[in-house]
């Protein structure tokens, strides 16, 4: 710039100069303008070369600037994606943990239920030896008024007849009759025929279809968790069961209708992963393509 102002100022001084002594010539006027034209010429290309200067260096700056700023949101996207996996993962050991959770509650619930009920039965044995207290007391109290004299020894008495055993229920009229509540939608006096029945007969060949049955009756009262519950002891205490696969079937349906398809859909693998000729087995399958495309429906 200092170049420029330099080659401005010695033209005009020169012209001062000739101007003031009175001896300028055509020709040397001539020459000033010429000096000056180009003057400006070199001005305005020097002008150019700072414009094309500054417009490349913005450029830089901006192209550096974009690299800077994709790079940084590659580095955000990456660490998005790593936390979305975490995520993920989190959430799969939820799922699990929650299933693990709510079955051993269930399980646990299942060994209460049993447990109250072997506290019922001790209590009606207890009434039962109540019972028959009363009435050998009640004998007693008889035996008493009718003796002769008061030095009669009491020790001579005839003790009371000891009760007679307990006959044996049949099981087939039992089991037939717990059958025909069921069929009646007698659910609560079926499950009760039931239980009296593997209370008999523990061991019988038919104890396991009986245990079966009395998970019918809650899923019939849509009792849907004492459903689950019952078909589990099915599963546990009779595994080689020819009931285990409907067990299986209507246990996966009953964890559907309390909204836990994600449960419902591995009992159903399951089911295909042990009896994969069973007809549970093709029910099992629809099922799941049911829940894949989302048109599974809930028993009304």
């Amino acid at each position: 710039m200092r170049s420029v102002v330099l080659k401005l100022s010695i033209p005009f001084c020169l012209l001062f100069l000739f101007i003031l002594y009175g001896c300028v010539t055509t020709a040397d006027f001539e020459n000033l303008r010429n000096d000056a034209n180009q003057t400006r010429k070199e001005t305005f290309e020097l002008k150019k070369d700072v414009n094309d200067l500054k417009e490349k260096t913005a450029g830089v700056i901006k192209e550096d600037a974009f690299h800077a700023f994709r790079e940084s949101q590659g580095d955000i996207n990456s660490r998005i994606s790593e936390m979305s996996k975490d995520f993920q993962s989190l959430t799969g050991k939820f799922d699990e943990n929650k299933y693990s959770t709510e079955k051993a509650l269930k399980d646990s619930a299942s060994e209460m239920d049993l447990f109250k009920a072997q506290m019922t039965q001790l209590e009606d044995q207890i009434k039962e030896i109540k019972n028959r207290l009363n009435t050998l007391e009640g004998q007693q109290r008889e035996a008493k008024k009718g003796v002769e004299g008061p030095t009669k020894d009491l020790s001579q008495q005839q003790a009371p007849p000891p009760p007679k055993p307990a006959v044996p229920k049949d099981k087939i009229s039992l089991y037939e009759a717990a059958y025909d509540a069921f069929k009646d939608k007698k659910y609560k006096e079926a499950r009760e025929d039931f239980e009296a029945f593997i209370k008999e007969f523990p061991q019988d060949e038919l104890t396991d279809n009986a245990q079966f049955w009395i998970g019918e009756t809650y899923y019939g009262e849509k009792d849907f968790e004492g459903a689950i519950l019952a078909y589990e002891t099915v599963l546990k205490k009779y595994p080689k069961s020819e009931k285990a696969p409907a067990a299986l079937l209507k246990q996966g349906l009953s964890f559907i209708e309390i909204g836990d398809k994600k449960t419902g859909k591995t009992i159903f693998d399951k089911l295909i992963e042990l009896y994969p000729e069973s007809r549970e087995a093709e029910l099992a399958k629809k099922k799941i393509e049911e829940i894949e495309k989302g048109t599974v429906k809930k028993k009304r």
